[in-house]
């Protein structure tokens, strides 16, 4: 049998380490790849998760999770991801019963809002027995969701968890001086005129943190339709209390805002953004000369706090 030289064996066995060494630097280096539902989770992922993850969202502006159908597209973006992250508390509806099943067959799948303790989510009559999902409209709330996204990072790439966690401390913060940005801003509008008409009931968190009475003409779920009672119910309130504005929402159409404005005679304040985002690099600013991206979250509670405050004060 013909001898290998030592020095040959040598030279292949550093060959080897090296293309086996490249490629695990090559599997770590490589960004986590996250599939996040609507456009808060996606901007929340983003923001904690930095540079070590490419996150694809599967709706868009403007777009409506209560009534989102999955497509194709999204089942191969879902079923290739690292990770998924979602709202939870039944806002996507239908596409939650895939991403439970997902989960099941080991997919790392995690609703955001499993780190808010049920005693400060907000369980309404009208809602039937299940959680008002609209969380992010309290920048408190939307705080707590980053210890999932932390948690669910983590377990997906263990190798960059501190700083995970040093991401998350930051976006916490700052997600805590919106609020208090919020209140300032508020402070412009009295007690007595702290009315929000929207057309459907996404803004009971907001109502409770920045102390408003809040109406959905539609209900919890956008599938509902307001009813021609609802409509001249809500349009005899707003004359009693002479409310001076009522708003439309970026992802529910206005019909019914726009009959009870011209019933009621109060204007239309404004279009705020409820299930959904703004578009990137659509920029807002407010009166005190702050301006803000309304495709992200700050954008979202910045340019509603906006347009709610500048209508009624």
């Amino acid at each position: 049998m013909k001898s290998v030289p030592i020095f040959r064996l040598s030279a292949l066995a550093v060959i080897f380490l090296l293309a086996v060494s490249g490629s695990l630097l090559k599997a770590k280096d490589k960004p986590l790849s996250i599939a996040a539902t609507t456009t808060m989770v996606a901007d929340l992922a983003e923001s904690v998760a930095g540079e070590y993850a490419t996150v694809t969202g599967l709706m868009g502006p403007g777009v409506d999770p209560h009534l989102y159908k999955a497509t194709a597209s999204d089942i191969n973006t879902l079923q290739s991801a690292d990770l998924i992250l979602y709202n939870g508390l039944h806002l996507e509806g239908r596409l939650a019963d895939i991403l439970v099943k997902m989960g099941r067959r080991g997919k790392l799948v995690y609703a955001v809002t499993e780190s808010i303790p049920e005693d400060k989510l907000l369980e309404p009559e009208e809602f039937q027995g299940h959680y008002d999902p609209h969380v992010w409209f309290d920048p408190r709330l939307w705080a707590l969701c980053v210890d999932t996204v932390v948690a669910a990072l983590s377990k997906a790439d263990p190798i960059h968890d501190s700083e995970f966690e040093k991401r998350g401390e930051s976006v916490r913060a700052t997600y805590l001086s919106y609020y208090k940005w919020g209140q300032k801003y508020m402070a412009q509008v009295k007690p007595k005129e702290r009315f929000l008409i929207t057309s459907h009931d996404a803004y009971n968190y907001f109502g409770r943190a920045f102390d408003f009475t809040v109406i959905g003409v539609q209900g919890i779920s956008t599938q509902s339709e307001a009813g021609l009672a609802d409509i001249v119910k809500i349009g005899k309130f707003i004359k009693q209390k002479g409310i001076k504005a009522i708003f439309v929402e970026s992802s529910v159409s206005p019909a019914a805002i726009r009959r009870i404005s011209e019933d009621s005679g109060a204007k239309i304040g404004g279009e705020l953004f409820s299930d959904a985002m703004g578009s990137k690099g659509h920029m807002g600013k407010a009166a005190d000369g702050s301006s803000f991206d309304l495709g992200t979250y700050e954008g979202m509670v910045k340019g509603n706090i906006t347009t709610i405050a500048e209508a009624l004060k």
